[in-house]
């Protein structure tokens, strides 16, 4: 069994994602601890933070004094509601929120069942629960547990992913706005890009597209996002959406925030060699494209080509999704570049649409609004006006001589 725990600010926000779940039906809450239970055994979202509020004192100065934690059994436990309770319960008192306001949930989007706990902190008097060397503490409760109950070790495989799997957009069923807004927010939030280009392309795999738009607001200029559902040829379909209407999470400075963390984050873990290493591998192995396509798939990784009216590569990107990262071909060497595959393939271009990067023109220009560009013929990508492509080199201008 395996427990992540998450320390934030907003009890709303950690409240109002478990309850999402159980008004989806994908979830229920389990029991609580401190917190009043209405005869109809429903909660509401603001009565519940007024008796959590009624175990915080004004005052305190413990900034992040949300705690979320989820505890994730092997794929083979299956439990029982009863189990599920009897194992949280004892979490929280191991680990020292025995006493502690929480609300248990269960979670059953995904075939493996698990529950999420939501607490806070802070004691009734203002005293910091003590978190010293929690996640170590963390790890050894939850060895106990496993043994208590016979549960399979973590480590003797490899859990799946907690997060459901993401489906397309389909504009055809309706409600866009609110299919756009849950894959945007969970492919901004999850994934790793340093570029606008491979934001891009990854959200084309979901069915939509996003561009840039800038204009002018009291004298003041502005830039901004809007996102399209589109079709399985890339084809816009329906409205706009602004980015401000589904949250500041997906917004312009949000993206630009996450293009210099994705940065880091690419390369303290070492993602491009890793990444490198498998396409080459099989690139070396496959002689067609659609080969070469399908053998990524098996690995987890999609990737998208870039082509002009003649079927001529000129881009190339790679979206790995075990390891959550997107990156264009020219970063990962010249092998591996637009032109690489333009010569190893010889146009041997499938009929395949979805390799293509919708909304692109043959020129790499945006076929909607925005100022999105594309420069195949250097490798380069833009977001605006190439200021957030973080790998972007500022060119030396050549002083004329007089």
């Amino acid at each position: 069994m395996i427990a992540k725990i998450s320390i934030g600010k907003s009890l709303y926000g950690a409240l109002a994602y478990n309850q999402k779940k159980v008004d989806q039906e994908k979830g229920k809450v389990l029991f609580t601890n401190k917190i009043i239970e209405k005869a109809d055994g429903n909660f509401n979202i603001h009565e519940c933070i007024e008796c959590f509020n009624n175990y915080i004192p004004e005052g305190i100065r413990t900034k992040n004094n949300v705690i979320h934690i989820s505890l994730n059994p092997h794929p083979d436990d299956k439990l029982t509601d009863e189990q599920l309770s009897k194992i949280a319960q004892e979490y929280m008192n191991k680990l020292g929120y025995g006493e502690q306001p929480f609300m248990v949930f269960k979670h059953e989007d995904i075939n493996r069942h698990h529950v999420h706990i939501v607490s806070i902190r802070t004691n009734e008097t203002g005293k910091k629960i003590n978190d010293k060397f929690e996640h170590i503490r963390s790890q050894k409760i939850t060895r106990e547990l496993e043994q208590k109950y016979g549960l399979h070790p973590a480590a003797e495989k490899k859990q799946e992913s907690e997060r459901p799997e993401l489906h397309r957009v389909n504009y055809k069923t309706g409600d866009i706005k609110h299919q756009i807004a849950n894959t945007v927010k969970a492919l901004c939030h999850e994934y790793k890009f340093q570029s606008f280009t491979e934001y891009r392309a990854l959200l084309s795999l979901y069915n939509i597209c996003v561009e840039e738009i800038k204009g002018e607001s009291n004298g003041k200029p502005y830039n901004g996002l809007i996102y399209s559902a589109t079709n399985s040829k890339g084809k816009k379909k329906g409205n706009p959406i602004k980015s401000s209407s589904i949250g500041q999470s997906v917004g312009y400075n949000a993206i630009k925030k996450r293009i210099v963390k994705s940065t880091s984050l690419i390369a303290k873990e070492n993602l491009k060699g890793h990444l490198r290493d498998v396409i080459s591998e099989i690139l070396n192995n496959t002689r067609t494209r659609k080969q070469f396509e399908k053998e990524l798939k098996k690995r987890g990784i999609d990737v998208l080509f870039r082509q002009n009216k003649t079927g001529r590569i000129y881009g190339v990107t790679f979206i790995d999704h075990e390891n959550r990262t997107v990156l264009n071909g020219s970063r990962l060497g010249k092998e591996l570049s637009a032109n690489a595959f333009e010569e190893h393939f010889n146009n041997s271009i499938s009929g395949d649409n979805r390799t293509s990067c919708p909304g692109l023109s043959p020129l790499g220009v945006d076929l909607g609004n925005g100022s999105f560009n594309s420069h195949p013929t250097r490798g380069q990508e833009s977001f605006g006006n190439d200021i957030y492509s973080v790998d972007m080199r500022k060119r030396k201008r050549k002083k004329r001589k007089l």
